[in-house]
C-alpha cells in the first residue's frame, strides 16, 4: 500500500503537511474548503479560540453532511418508487400481450 505523498495546505492561517494518496488538486480543495468554514465561523463568532473556531466548523460541516444524506435517502426512496411503479407497468402490458 502506498503511504502518498505530502501536500501542504494552509487553514485558520496554519500550514499543515497532509499525507494523502488523493489527488493533491483534491486535498487542496477540501483544505480551501475548511478553510471558508474557519473563517465564516470566525465572521459570525468573533473568538481569538481556535480550537473553538474548528469545532464550530466541523459542526457545520457535519450538518451539510447529514442534510445531504437526508436528500439522498429521499431522492433513492422516490427512485425505488418509481421503479416499481414503471414494472407494474411493463408486467400489465406484457400479460396484455
Amino acid at each position: 500500500m502506498s503511504e502518498g505523498r505530502v501536500i501542504p495546505v494552509e487553514i485558520g492561517g496554519q500550514r499543515y503537511p497532509i499525507r494523502s494518496t488523493l489527488d493533491p488538486a483534491y486535498v487542496a480543495q477540501l483544505a480551501a474548503y475548511v478553510d471558508g468554514k474557519m473563517r465564516a465561523a470566525a465572521e459570525s463568532t468573533p473568538t481569538g479560540d481556535s480550537l473553538r473556531l474548528a469545532v464550530l466548523a466541523a459542526l457545520n460541516i457535519a450538518d451539510e453532511l447529514f442534510r445531504s444524506r437526508d436528500v439522498n435517502r429521499l431522492r433513492d426512496g422516490e427512485l425505488a418508487e418509481r421503479a416499481g411503479e414503471l414494472e407494474k407497468l411493463l408486467d400489465r402490458v406484457l400479460m396484455a400481450s
